[in-house]
């Protein structure tokens, strides 16, 4: 039997495609509801002891009756502490509501489609698929079955493991990075003389191999200096013994004819 694919199905199960939108929209509503109550104002009122510690917050400006009760039961009279009103503006929190309002509705499907493919390959099987629909032949009546023909071809779970895996990113990756860096900063704060040790002591090595390497570079330049200089002496003196020896094969050349002229004036 040939497998319907998504748009025929949505066609064919209007009213129930009806109600998990209503279902969805709710869901999402509550969770913006939520997330801006959260949100805007807030204020809350705290019981300081006489150490100047913080031993009790309620919300709001004032104590309920069950609070005032439950607090003169054990801390003793409210007339022995003083009540400071802290009041405090919070911004929307997008980043909570954004990871809510898609990784909750995500997570649910992706639970419930699960259980009927388990449910499914366990009690009946899973069947083969006889063909792939061609969905340039395939005939559509509204451009929008068309999309959700091609999206319907990928994996709905590959699909919703990797939304839920960006979501968890965008969730958890700015909290991780706000994290570390409070940590660091008590950290260094709290040792910060043995972190200043090791800088001192890092430093000091450090300009310890530009010393070196200083030394190296000066002994290095000294020494092709000497041999520059060695070598300049070897060629002066080449060029020394050159001149000296044209200078002597010059004062022979002139003494030569005259000793052949006087042979020739001999054999005459």
């Amino acid at each position: 039997m040939p497998k319907k694919n998504i748009a025929s199905l949505m066609r064919e199960h209007k009213t129930l495609i009806l109600i998990i939108a209503v279902v969805l929209f709710l869901l999402e509503l509550e969770i913006f509801a939520l997330a801006a109550m959260k949100s805007g104002r807030q204020s809350w009122l705290q019981v300081i002891n006489a150490q100047g510690s913080v031993i009790h917050e309620a919300d709001g400006g004032n104590l309920s009756q069950f609070n005032k009760y439950y607090f003169e039961k054990t801390f003793g009279p409210l007339e022995q502490y003083q009540f400071k009103l802290v009041t405090r503006e919070n911004p929307f929190p997008f980043r909570a509501w954004f990871v809510a309002a898609v990784g909750i509705p995500v997570g649910v499907i992706l639970l419930f489609a699960f259980a009927v493919e388990a449910f499914q390959t366990l009690f009946y099987g899973k069947e083969k698929e006889l063909g792939q629909i061609d969905l340039s032949k395939a005939e559509y009546e509204y451009r929008f079955e068309k999309i959700i023909a091609v999206l319907s071809r990928f994996n709905i779970f590959t699909i919703g493991l990797i939304v839920l895996l960006a979501v968890f990113s965008y969730w958890v990756i700015p909290n991780l990075i706000v994290y570390s860096g409070q940590l660091g900063i008590e950290t260094l704060t709290r040792y910060k003389w043995i972190f200043l040790s090791v800088g001192i002591v890092f430093l000091g090595l450090v300009v310890w191999i530009i010393y070196l390497r200083y030394l190296l570079a000066k002994k290095t330049i000294e020494s092709q200096t000497e041999i520059d200089k060695h070598r300049l002496q070897l060629e002066y003196n080449q060029s020394q013994q050159s001149r000296l020896q044209l200078e002597y094969d010059g004062k022979e050349k002139p003494d030569q004819p005259k000793v052949h002229g006087d042979k020739v004036g001999d054999n005459g």
